[in-house]
C-alpha cells in the first residue's frame, strides 16, 4: 500500500480521534510531510521505538501507541496466563503526549486481559526499571524519547528483571509488533472500566517510598556525608524533565542539604525552552548551571537528562572556571572512589567486577585492576550490561561493583537495571564532599587520577551521511578497514582487531585468531602498540557513523599529542574513502 492509500484510510476512518483529525486537515496541502508521515511504518527496534510525533504510520500517535502495545500484549499472552496477570507497569516522563501515551498503552493492555500498573505522575527510567522488580511484573514500559528534541517521544521495553530486552527477547517482540496489521483496528478499553475489573492499578506513593529506601544504600561512607554533606554547595538541574523530585528527595534524606535548584529548569517542560539540546553530554546544557554555580561558589554541578538516566558533572578547575567532565572522567572518578572506600571496610569481594561498554575508556580497567577487580567489556548499550549482571546472579562468578558507558550513563545497585542519574548524582555528591573535606575540588582528585594511574584521553568524531548513497559509504568504510585489517595494510603499530562481526579478535603481527565472546554487531575496533585504540561503529538509529579514539600517555601533553595524532590519521583515511 502506498503512502497515498494509508493517508485516505487514516482520513475516511470512522471515529478516528478528533485530535488525529484536526492534524490531517492541517497538512493536507504539505505533500512533502504527508508522504513521510506515511511511506512506511514506524519501526520497533531492539529497545522499542522512538520518533517525532504527529499522524501518520510513520509517526508516534496514539495508534501506533497501541500497535506497539498490542504487539507487546501478544507477546506476554505467549508467555502464559500468569504473565498476563502479573502484567506490565507503565511510566512516562515530561514530553509532548506522554502522559497520553502511556495511558493508552494501559488501554490496550487492560483490552487485553493484562493487568496494567500506571504511575499516575511523571517519574525516570531507572525508577520504572526498579518498579518492574519490586511488582515483580513480566514486563515494563516507559514513555520516553531521553534527551531527543522536543518533537520526538518513544516506547522502550523492559523485561521481568528491570533491563532492556536482550536480543533474542527483543526479536521475538518485534516480530509480534510488526505482525499487527492495521494499528487503527487495535482494541482498546475505558480506564474506569479496567479499574473496575481490577486491569489498571495506578502506583506512585509506594514505590517512591522503596525506591528511596534502596537509594541510601548507595551512599558508601556516611561519616563524610555526616560531617560534610550539610555544607558542599550542589547546584543541581534536571534539564525541565523528570528527576526533579525523586532527586531533591534523595538528597535530602541522605543528608545534602545545601542544594541550589536551577529554577528555570526544574519544572518540567515539553519545550525543554532554555537549553538548544536537553543532554548533559552538552557542554550548552550546563550553561545556566554554570551561571548559578559561580553565584553560589557550588562544589559540583549535577544534570540529569530528561528521563533521568544520564548524568553529567562539571567542576572547577584551577583558575576557578567550571568545566563540564566527560562521560568517561565522571566514570572513573565513581569507580576510583567507590573501589577505595570498599577496600577501606574490607567490603570487596574476590569476585567483584567492574563492567563497562567496548567504547568506554581503558582507564576503568587500570584502575579496576589496581584494586584486583576483574572488567568485562560489553557492546555498546546499557541493556547488555543488565544482562551481564543477570548472569552474574545465576552463575555466582562475578560479583557486580559498578556498570557505566562513556555516554554519562552508570549503575552503582542492582536494585535498577538500567542506568540510574540518581544513584550516580548521589555518589557524585559523596564523592565531591570526600574531596573537601580534604580540602581539594573534584577537579583535583581527577587530575590526582591521572597521576596515579596515567593521563587517558578520549574523543569522539561523527560523520553524517544520509540517503542511499550515505549508507553505501558507511558500508563501504567498514568494509575498506575489514578488508585492510585482513590484508595487512593497517598501520605498523596495529597490534590487534576485534572484529564483532565475526566475534574475532585478531593479531596481525602472529596470525593468532581469538574468539569474542559477545553478540554479532558491526564494530570494528583497533588496538596499537601503545595502548591507544579506536573503533568504528555505525548507528543502528540514524544514518551516522561514529568513530572512538582512545590514547594513554605519561602526561597531559603527552596523551593530547597521541590523541591528536591517531585522530588524523584515522580521519584522513575515513574521508578518502
Amino acid at each position: 500500500m502506498d503512502w497515498k492509500m494509508k493517508y485516505e484510510k487514516w482520513k475516511s476512518k470512522l471515529g478516528l480521534d478528533e485530535n488525529t483529525k484536526k492534524e490531517l486537515e492541517s497538512y493536507q496541502n504539505d505533500e512533502k510531510y504527508l508522504e513521510d508521515s506515511f511511506y512506511k511504518n514506524l519501526e520497533f527496534g531492539t529497545g522499542g521505538m522512538r520518533g517525532e510525533i504527529g499522524p501518520g504510520t510513520n509517526r508516534m500517535n496514539i495508534y501506533t501507541i497501541r500497535k506497539a502495545a498490542q504487539g507487546m500484549a501478544d507477546f506476554i499472552k505467549q508467555a502464559g496466563e500468569t504473565a498476563c496477570e502479573n502484567g506490565v507497569v507503565i511510566a512516562h516522563d515530561n514530553r509532548r503526549m506522554s502522559k497520553e501515551f502511556a495511558l493508552e498503552t494501559a488501554c490496550t493492555f487492560g483490552a487485553n486481559g493484562i493487568h496494567a500498573y500506571l504511575f499516575k505522575e511523571l517519574r525516570p527510567t531507572p525508577e520504572l526499571s526498579f518498579a518492574v522488580r519490586k511488582l515483580q511484573t513480566h514486563s515494563g514500559v516507559m514513555i520516553t524519547a531521553s534527551h531527543n528534541p522536543p518533537e520526538y517521544n518513544g516506547f522502550k521495553v523492559y523485561g521481568d528483571d528491570g533491563g532492556q530486552l536482550v536480543p533474542e527477547d527483543a526479536d521475538r517482540l518485534i516480530f509480534m509488533v510488526d505482525a499487527v496489521e492495521d494499528e487503527l483496528e487495535v482494541k482498546t478499553a475505558d480506564p474506569a472500566t479496567l479499574e473496575e475489573q481490577g486491569l489498571l492499578t495506578w502506583v506512585l506513593e509506594d514505590l517512591d517510598d522503596a525506591y528511596d529506601e534502596e537509594l541510601a544504600s548507595v551512599i558508601v561512607d556516611r561519616n563524610i556525608v555526616r560531617e560534610i554533606g550539610k555544607d558542599i554547595s550542589i547546584v543541581f538541574t534536571p534539564l525541565h524533565g523528570a528527576a526533579q523530585v525523586p532527586m531533591m528527595r534523595a538528597f535530602d534524606s541522605n543528608g545534602f542539604k545545601n542544594i541550589h535548584v536551577v529554577e528555570e529548569q526544574a519544572k518540567p517542560d515539553t519545550e525543554f525552552s532554555t537549553v538548544r539540546s536537553p543532554n548533559p553530554e552538552e557542554k550548552d546544557a550546563f550553561e545556566l548551571a554554570i551561571n548559578l554555580g559561580e553565584k553560589v561558589n557550588a562544589d559540583i554541578l549535577i544534570a540529569t537528562d530528561p528521563d533521568g538516566d544520564r548524568v553529567g558533572l562539571a567542576c572547577k578547575d584551577h583558575d576557578g572556571n567550571y568545566q563540564v567532565l566527560s562521560g568517561n572522567q565522571t566514570g572513573a572518578l565513581m569507580l576510583d572512589y567507590l573501589l577505595m572506600k570498599k577496600q577501606e571496610k574490607n567490603e570487596l569481594p574476590e569476585n567483584g567486577a567492574v563492567i563497562k561498554t567496548i567504547v568506554t575508556s581503558e582507564l576503568g580497567r587500570t584502575i579496576a585492576s589496581s584494586y584486583g577487580v576483574e572488567t568485562l567489556d560489553v557492546l555498546t548499550g546499557f541493556k547488555f550490561i543488565g544482562e551481564k549482571i543477570r548472569q552474574f546472579e545465576t552463575s555466582g562468578e562475578f560479583t557486580f561493583l559498578f556498570g557505566y558507558e562513556e555516554s554519562f550513563g552508570y549503575l552503582i545497585k542492582p536494585f535498577v537495571r538500567d542506568k540510574d542519574a540518581i544513584q550516580a548524582a548521589l555518589v557524585s555528591a559523596e564523592l565531591a564532599a570526600y574531596y573537601k573535606k580534604q580540602n581539594l575540588t573534584v577537579y583535583d582528585g581527577l587530575q590526582n587520577m591521572y597521576e596515579k594511574y596515567g593521563y587517558y584521553f578520549e574523543d569522539l568524531s561523527s560523520f553524517v551521511f544520509k540517503g542511499k548513497e550515505g549508507a553505501e559509504k558507511i558500508q563501504r568504510i567498514m568494509e575498506e578497514f575489514r578488508n585492510d585489517s585482513k590484508q595487512g595494510n593497517l598501520s605498523d603499530n596495529v597490534e590487534n582487531v576485534e572484529d564483532y562481526q565475526t566475534n574475532k579478535k585478531y593479531y596481525l603481527k602472529n596470525d593468532r585468531i581469538e574468539d569474542i565472546h559477545l553478540p554479532s554487531s558491526n564494530v570494528l575496533k583497533m588496538r596499537l602498540t601503545d595502548g591507544s585504540w579506536y573503533c568504528l561503529r555505525p548507528s543502528g538509529t540514524e544514518p551516522k557513523i561514529k568513530c572512538y579514539f582512545g590514547v594513554t600517555g605519561s602526561s597531559q601533553k603527552d596523551a593530547m599529542n597521541k590523541l591528536e595524532s591517531l585522530k588524523e590519521a584515522v580521519l584522513v583515511k575515513i574521508e578518502a574513502i
